[in-house]
């Protein structure tokens, strides 16, 4: 799989997609990733992505030009997502979607917004992570990237472990504990340490798509 990333900040991948899941699915060969500078297709020479918006207002615009002349020069051939507040969000069938395919581009805001003419005629669809605000689209490009990668072959090294994953085929997962079975007082529930794996099935499934719980923080 190929995934492209434009951006005006290609030094802000360099680090997270060298560690962990996103390294590994690279040195397994089931990705590649190829990080574009936007500014490359500027053609000023300040390097311009920006202007102010028509209509006034504070903040700047990032310009339609130099994305539509990427995209032009790299001629993808999958998803060209834009990743925007506007956008609908994101979910776990869009990662497997994503990961069934072979090549996915992701394109990166910043500023106040990205000219309205990239999303309506050059991305493919418009994705948001969540009802908040980040400096720009990079962070949210990272959890794109991470929730995909990590089910391409060779990511993980035990697939069941994706397979049991929060929103695979499932709402949320159910609740896990470790070793010690007691710590200050707080004990793993009964049934996990039973050895009957009927009964630890049946406990996950009734625990599964719970959502946020009220701490309790006394000692049981």
């Amino acid at each position: 799989m190929l995934i492209t990333v434009v951006t005006i900040f290609p030094e802000f991948f360099s680090g997270p997609l060298s560690l962990s899941i996103p390294s590994r699915a690279a040195a397994a060969g089931a990705v590649h990733y190829r990080i574009v500078n936007l500014r490359d297709y500027t053609h000023d020479k300040h390097r311009t992505v920006d202007d102010y918006p028509y209509g006034g207002g504070a903040g700047m615009v990032m310009k339609p030009e130099p994305f539509f002349e990427a995209i032009d020069a790299l001629a993808p051939s999958g998803p060209i997502v834009l990743l925007s507040p506007r956008g609908r969000r994101f979910t776990q069938d869009d990662a497997r979607r994503f990961a069934a395919g072979s090549e996915l581009t992701i394109l990166c805001g910043h500023y106040k917004d990205v000219d309205q003419r990239v999303a309506d005629h050059l991305a493919t669809e418009e994705i948001s992570i969540g009802d908040f605000v980040v400096s720009g689209g990079e962070p949210a490009a990272l959890a794109v990237i991470d929730a995909t990668v990590r089910l391409l072959p060779g990511a993980l090294g035990d697939m069941d472990s994706a397979l049991g994953d929060s929103f695979y085929d499932r709402g949320l997962s159910a609740p896990s504990y470790t070793r010690p079975p007691d710590y200050r007082g707080f004990a793993v529930p009964e049934v996990l340490i039973s050895g009957d794996h009927k009964k630890i099935e049946q406990w996950r499934r009734s625990n599964e798509s719970a959502g946020p719980k009220t701490k309790d923080q006394s000692p049981k």
